[in-house]
């Protein structure tokens, strides 16, 4: 268990060190695409309510750290959205691409969402774009066709981040 939780985190911190230190800064890109919303998206897919909001208050900590948003902006959001993930966890089998692409392109909108619920707290944050803006588009459209790719190579590493012992066989 200790195990599955520090790798869980490893990946995360990685996760966040290429979205913010490599692909922030690569200016033709109109919007960075969230990797870490995929990786906790996974981890909550995989392991329940309770280690999706756990990975997505870490993630949320890290990308506030990392980022200069406002502490706790990131980890509220990233939180609920682990929580969700969880809570589908046991429904839907997230092996294949449709199904992860359909996760991907849901958690983004969800995230979209309560970005903008959340800015209304911060009023000298800007931080939500339009909706129908280009780097939101892009965003979306980044999410829907990595979160295959992600899930695949997230499940490389299934048996150290899963907390079920049935799973590591």
């Amino acid at each position: 268990m200790t195990k599955s939780y520090i790798v869980s985190i490893i990946i995360l911190f990685c996760t966040v060190l290429i979205e913010t230190a490599i692909l922030s800064n690569i200016t033709i890109l109109p919007a960075v695409p969230d990797m870490l919303l995929l990786c906790t998206l996974y981890m909550g897919m995989l392991n329940g309510k309770v280690a999706g909001e756990i990975s997505g208050f870490i993630s949320g900590l890290f990308l506030d750290l990392l980022s200069g948003a406002p502490l706790g902006f990131n980890c509220l959001y990233r939180t609920v959205i682990g929580f969700l993930a969880g809570i589908l966890s046991t429904t839907f089998n997230f092996d294949g691409i449709f199904m992860p692409a359909i996760i991907g392109f849901t958690g983004t909108l969800i995230k979209a969402l309560f970005v903008w619920i959340i800015s209304l707290l911060y009023p000298n944050v800007t931080i939500m774009e339009h909706i129908l803006s280009v780097p939101f588009i892009f965003e979306l459209a980044c999410n829907t066709i990595l979160a295959p790719v992600f899930f695949k190579f997230l499940s490389l590493f299934k048996a150290s981040l899963s907390l079920k012992p049935e799973d590591n066989e």
